[in-house]
């Protein structure tokens, strides 16, 4: 027998023994498994979306830095677009313990917090991924938030200038700030006003060495 063979023979039997579980958490459970068994023998696990897990919601939690807002209308109409077309995006997430912490999708966290209709389709469930591990300090998960926000054109100023006044303070230099966050100098120059930092930065070189 061909190893493809073999192969399609096992998957079909693993479908057949979960399809059999009587006990939906347990289902779940077996589904999470079996999905991140072959992400770990995956050539593409170095993207977070090559695995999506289906967390309990009361295992995830939000961070005290995300800088996108979304205002009632939109946050509205986040909730009828998942009731209606399902989760199409995972929340992105960091695990640390026994909490697994948001990097992007907070909003459509609060969305299954906030909708009935949704917890009830996901079992009390969040789809998620794992940001790379390389990427799981303070730091960088910071840095990695700003990132997907900025992307899709949407922060807010007063929470960005504090996530610039945090990396200042732990360290990070305006050439670092200014690679991660896809900041220029003059954004930084601003931002640091409005958090009055501006003594931090004055023995800082703006240099664009972003090996700094």
């Amino acid at each position: 027998m061909d190893k493809d063979t073999i192969i399609h023979e096992l998957i079909d039997e693993i479908c057949r023994l979960i399809e059999d579980e009587e006990n939906m958490d347990k289902k779940i459970d077996l589904l999470n498994y079996t999905r991140a068994q072959l992400h770990n023998v995956s050539p593409l696990k170095h993207h977070p979306v090559d695995f999506v897990a289906w967390e309990k919601s009361k295992n995830v939690e939000g961070n005290d830095y995300n800088p996108n807002s979304v205002a009632p209308p939109e946050m509205k109409l986040l909730i009828t677009s998942i009731e209606e077309d399902g989760y199409t995006m995972p929340i992105v997430t960091c695990p640390e313990k026994d909490m697994i912490y948001i990097v992007d999708g907070y909003h459509r966290r609060q969305s299954e917090k906030k909708s009935v209709c949704i917890s009830k389709s996901t079992m009390g469930r969040l789809p998620i991924t794992f940001i790379r591990e390389k990427q799981r300090g303070l730091n960088d998960r910071m840095a990695s938030t700003i990132r997907h926000n900025r992307a899709r054109g949407s922060h807010d100023i007063d929470l960005m200038s504090n996530i610039v006044k945090e990396l200042t303070l732990t360290g990070k230099s305006p050439a670092w700030i200014a690679k991660q966050i896809g900041m220029d100098m003059d954004e930084i120059v601003r931002l640091k006003q409005l958090t009055g930092i501006a003594a931090l930065f004055e023995n800082e070189e703006f240099s664009m060495n972003y090996d700094r």
